[in-house]
C-alpha cells in the first residue's frame, strides 16, 4: 500500500484532517516562520495569540440577503395568520374574516374556516413539515443539475403561483364555502412549500459562496493592533445578518395581523404576494456578479462511494464491534487515493484525499444537526400554540397573533449586539465560544422559554372566567371573547427567550452546515440542517392529540425537560469534536489535486 508515512491514522468519526492539519496538530507549524495552509502568511503562533475579526461583506452578499428578506416576508406574512384563519370561524357579520363591528374590534379575533384548534394545528404542522422536507429535493437538484442560482430563480416562480392561489382561496366568494376554501389552502401550501423549500436549501449556501476567496490574513487596525481577518468569523457575522434579514422579513406578519383583522384575509395575503416580486428582480440584477459553484452530477454518488469503500469489511452482527470498527483510526484510509499504488487503484476512485476528509467532516456535521428536532419542537410552540394562549388573555387592541412578532423583533435587536459586542468581547477575552458551545447554550435557553410558557398557562387557567382550561374559547353570552384578566403582553417572555436561543443554536446550525460541507454538497447539507425542522414537525404531528389547550401546561413543561436533557447529552457527545473546530475548518483549504477531470477545481463567477 502506498500510504504517506506522515499521514497519521485518524478516527473515522472523530478527528479528520488534511496532511497540513496533521502537521499543525503535531506541532510541526509551531515555528513562527512557518505558515498555516490556506492562509496569507499567518503562522500557528499568530493564529492562537492574535484576535480574530470579521472581514468586510461584499456587495453581492447583501443582494442574497435581500432575496431572503423578501422571501421570508411573504412566508411569514402568510403562515403567521394561518392559526386564526383555520381555527376560528368568520366573526359576526363578516364575509372576509375581518372583525367588522368597531365596538368589538379591539378584543375581536379574525377568523375564517372555523376548523378548531386541533385541525388548525395539524394543517400548520403539515405546512412546516412540507416546507422543511422539500429543501432536500431542492438541494439535490442544485448540487447535481442546475446549480444554486438557477434553482432559486425557477423556484421563485413556483412559489409566486402558490401565493396567487392562496389569495384567491381567501376571497369572500371562496370563504362562503369553507370546504372549498380549505382545498384551495391545501393546494397553495403544497405549491408554496415546494418553491420556498427549494429556495431555502440554496440561499444560505449561496450567501456563503460570496466569501469563497476569503483567506486567513493579518491586518493592522488604526489603533495599531494586529488582528487576524478570519473567514470563519466573517461567515459567523454574515449568517448573523442573514438571520436578521429573515426576521426583518418575519415582521411582515405584523401588517398581516392588522390587515386580516381590519380588512380580511384576501388583503392580508395579497400584500406579501406583491412583495415576492422582489425576489426574481434582485436575482436578475446581480446575476453576473454572484460567485457560484457549478453543479457536479456525481457528487452525491461519490459521497456514497467513499462511505461504501471505507465501511467495507467493517460491519459485524455485533453492534459493539461495528461501532469500534467505525471509530477505528484507519477507517477512511481505504477510500483515499494515497492508500493505493497506481497499479491497484480502483477505477471509480477519481477524487482526492481531501474529499474523503470532507465527507467524514460532513458526517460529523450531520450527527451534530440530528439533535435539532427537539430544539425545533420547542420553537414550534411560538408558531401556533402560544397564539392560542394569547387568545385567552386580555388583548387591549392587539391582535393575538401579533404577539409572535416579538420573536423576530428580539432577533433584530439582539443580533447586532451579539455581533458587535458580545461575541467580539468574548474573543478579546480569549474565550473560544465555538459552535458546539453555542448550540448547547441554545438548548438551555429554549428550555427556559418552555418553563415560562408552562407557568404562564397555569395562571391563565386559574384566572379564566370559564374555569374549564379552555380560556381561548371562553365567550360572553353575545359570543364575543371573555378573556382572563391578564394583559396579552405578559406572553412576550417565551418569544424573547426563543429568539435568543435561535441566535445561539439556529444561526450556528446554518454556519456549521456551510463550513463543514464539501463545496459541491453545501445545498444538500444545508437542506439536511433544515430537514430537522421537518422531523420536528413529524414528531409534533404525532403529538396532535396532546396539542390541545387544556394540556398546554403539561406539554410546555415536558418540552422544557426534553430540551435540557438533549442539550446536556449533545454537549457530552461532541465535547471532543468541539476541541477540533479550527482543524476541521481547514480541511480542503490547502493545495489539493481535486477530481481527476478537474485540474484544479475552480469556482466560477456568474451563473
Amino acid at each position: 500500500m502506498a500510504n504517506d508515512p506522515t499521514d497519521k491514522q485518524m478516527p473515522a468519526l472523530a478527528k479528520l484532517a488534511t496532511l497540513e492539519e496533521k502537521k499543525m496538530a503535531d506541532g510541526d507549524y509551531a515555528s513562527s516562520e512557518e505558515y498555516l495552509p490556506g492562509s496569507d502568511g499567518v503562522t500557528l503562533h499568530e493564529f492562537k495569540t492574535l484576535r480574530h475579526v470579521s472581514d468586510r461583506h461584499p456587495y453581492h452578499a447583501w443582494l442574497v440577503v435581500i432575496v431572503e428578506f423578501a422571501e421570508r416576508w411573504t412566508y411569514y406574512g402568510t403562515t403567521n395568520v394561518f392559526s386564526n384563519y383555520i381555527r376560528a370561524g368568520l366573526p359576526p357579520g363578516s364575509t372576509t374574516g375581518a372583525v367588522v363591528d368597531p365596538a368589538h374590534r379591539a378584543d375581536g379575533v379574525a377568523g375564517a374556516l372555523g376548523m378548531g384548534q386541533q385541525k388548525s394545528f395539524a394543517i400548520r404542522t403539515f405546512n412546516t413539515f412540507w416546507v422543511y422536507f422539500t429543501p432536500i429535493i431542492g438541494g439535490i437538484i442544485a448540487d447535481t443539475m442546475l446549480g444554486r442560482y438557477k434553482t432559486i430563480m425557477l423556484s421563485s416562480f413556483i412559489c409566486l403561483a402558490g401565493h396567487i392561489i392562496l389569495v384567491g382561496s381567501a376571497s369572500p366568494p371562496s370563504l362562503a364555502h369553507p370546504q372549498g376554501a380549505l382545498g384551495g389552502l391545501i393546494v397553495s401550501i403544497l405549491i408554496m412549500g415546494l418553491g420556498a423549500g427549494f429556495i431555502k436549501s440554496n440561499v444560505s449556501p449561496m450567501l456563503g459562496e460570496q466569501y469563497s476567496f476569503s483567506r486567513l490574513r493579518k491586518e493592522t487596525l488604526d489603533t495599531g493592533e494586529v488582528v487576524i481577518i478570519s473567514p470563519n468569523v466573517t461567515l459567523q457575522s454574515a449568517y448573523m445578518y442573514y438571520y436578521a434579514a429573515i426576521n426583518f422579513g418575519a415582521l411582515g406578519a405584523i401588517s398581516a395581523s392588522f390587515l386580516a383583522r381590519d380588512h380580511g384575509y384576501w388583503a392580508a395575503y395579497l400584500v406579501p404576494t406583491c412583495l415576492f416580486l422582489i425576489v426574481p428582480i434582485v436575482l436578475a440584477v446581480g446575476k453576473k456578479g454572484y460567485v457560484t459553484t457549478p453543479p457536479r452530477g456525481s457528487v452525491l454518488l461519490d459521497c456514497l462511494r467513499v462511505i461504501k469503500m471505507a465501511s467495507k469489511g467493517r460491519w459485524s452482527i455485533n453492534p459493539a464491534r461495528t461501532y469500534r470498527n467505525f471509530k477505528a483510526p484507519d477507517f477512511w484510509d481505504s477510500a483515499k487515493p494515497s492508500y493505493y499504488t497506481d497499479a491497484d487503484r480502483p477505477a471509480k476512485l477519481h477524487w482526492d484525499d481531501e474529499f474523503v476528509g470532507e465527507v467524514g467532516r460532513t458526517i460529523q456535521a450531520c450527527l451534530v444537526l440530528l439533535y435539532f428536532p427537539i430544539f425545533w419542537l420547542c420553537y414550534s410552540q411560538i408558531d401556533g400554540n402560544l397564539a392560542t394562549v394569547a387568545a385567552g388573555m386580555r388583548l387591549d387592541g392587539s391582535p393575538n397573533d401579533l404577539i409572535q412578532n416579538l420573536n423576530p423583533l428580539t432577533l433584530i435587536i439582539f443580533i447586532p449586539i451579539f455581533d458587535k459586542l458580545i461575541y467580539p468581547g468574548m474573543r478579546k477575552l480569549g474565550w473560544n465560544f465555538t459552535p458546539i458551545k453555542r448550540i448547547f447554550v441554545g438548548f438551555l435557553t429554549v428550555g427556559l422559554a418552555m418553563v415560562y410558557a408552562a407557568v404562564l398557562q397555569h395562571f391563565i387557567y386559574a384566572k379564566s372566567p370559564c374555569h374549564d382550561n379552555l380560556p381561548s374559547e371562553c365567550e360572553t353570552p353575545e359570543e364575543y371573547p371573555n378573556p382572563a384578566p391578564i394583559n396579552v403582553w405578559v406572553v412576550s417572555g417565551p418569544y424573547i427567550l426563543v429568539g435568543i436561543a435561535e441566535i445561539f443554536a439556529s444561526i450556528t446550525s446554518l454556519e456549521y452546515a456551510f463550513t463543514k460541507a464539501p463545496k459541491r454538497m453545501k445545498s444538500v447539507v444545508t437542506a439536511f440542517a433544515q430537514f430537522q425542522s421537518a422531523l420536528s414537525a413529524a414528531l409534533n404531528f404525532a403529538l396532535t392529540s396532546l396539542n390541545v389547550e387544556n394540556r398546554f401546561t403539561w406539554l410546555f413543561g415536558s418540552f422544557a425537560v426534553a430540551a435540557w436533557i438533549t442539550g446536556f447529552v449533545f454537549f457530552w457527545s461532541f465535547f471532543k469534536l468541539d476541541q477540533q473546530e479550527a482543524e476541521l475548518n481547514q480541511i480542503g483549504l490547502g493545495e489539493r489535486r481535486g477530481y481527476d477531470d478537474e485540474k484544479p477545481p475552480v469556482i466560477e463567477t456568474g451563473a
